[in-house]
């Protein structure tokens, strides 16, 4: 997989993507993160990239010009099929577990992060396939859902996750929640781990395990209780 990230902070980028399991698969070969500045584009001597919006009102906007250079120069280093092209915007899809593993099957992607009050539209209707939201609240630019999003597609990719069935039962997965968790000892602060989870029971941990996924889900996120009950009578 490889990720190319259209910011005017690169460094802000790298900074966070750079560490734990996302760093070492990016040492390993198994993706690649390419950020690049959209001020690179600017035609102005001062590498400004924005400007007054028409029409009047509050802020500057991204001009289209170094957006669309900066893609077409991106392009031209790809092979095959065009990329898709994601937009960080509070207007698009939420982004969620099924999207991150459609994602994931893809060979390279480009993140278009805004900042200031937006980017000229032309250059969003020339190169952006999608928009995406990370939820309804405002954010003072796109790298930070750019980062998540990047996180939460790698998990996907083989060879990323050291136990490759950490992607299969994590929550969200089946609609459902993750189970509790427990490790070592088995006494703590008088609290004792499930007596199940000590039996060497598989059969029986696992029922626990789904018992308690749909316990925390009822609890903590009924609606996603009412998808898996619906999908479970399908």
């Amino acid at each position: 997989m490889n990720y190319y990230i259209m910011t005017l902070f690169p460094e802000m980028v790298m900074n966070g993507l750079n560490e734990s399991i996302i760093g070492r698969a990016v040492n390993n070969g198994l993706i690649s993160i390419n950020p690049v500045n959209i001020r690179d584009y600017s035609n102005d001597k001062h590498g400004h990239v924005d400007d007054y919006p028409y029409g009047g009102g509050a802020g500057m906007v991204i001009k289209a010009a170094p957006v669309y250079d900066c893609f077409q120069d991106i392009r031209q280093k790809m092979t095959g099929k065009p990329p898709k092209v994601l937009f960080m915007s509070p207007k698009g899809k939420v982004f969620n577990q099924k999207m991150a593993t459609e994602l994931a099957k893809e060979e390279n992607i480009v993140f278009l992060c805004g900042h200031y009050e937006g980017i000229d539209q032309r250059a969003l209707d020339l190169i952006v396939t999608d928009e995406v939201s990370l939820g309804d609240f405002v954010l003072t630019g796109g790298e930070l859902p750019a980062m998540v999003m990047i996180d939460a597609i790698s998990r996907h990719i083989k060879g990323v996750l050291n136990n490759e069935d950490s992607a299969v039962t994590e929550s969200f997965t089946d609609d459902l929640l993750e189970h509790p968790q427990y490790t070592r000892p088995e006494t703590f602060m008088d609290m004792k781990v499930p007596e199940v989870l000590l039996s060497g029971n598989h059969k029986k941990i696992e029922e626990w395990r789904m018992a308690e996924s749909i316990r925390e889900t009822k609890e903590k996120r009924p609606d996603l209780y009412e998808k898996f009950i619906h999908r479970s009578v399908e």
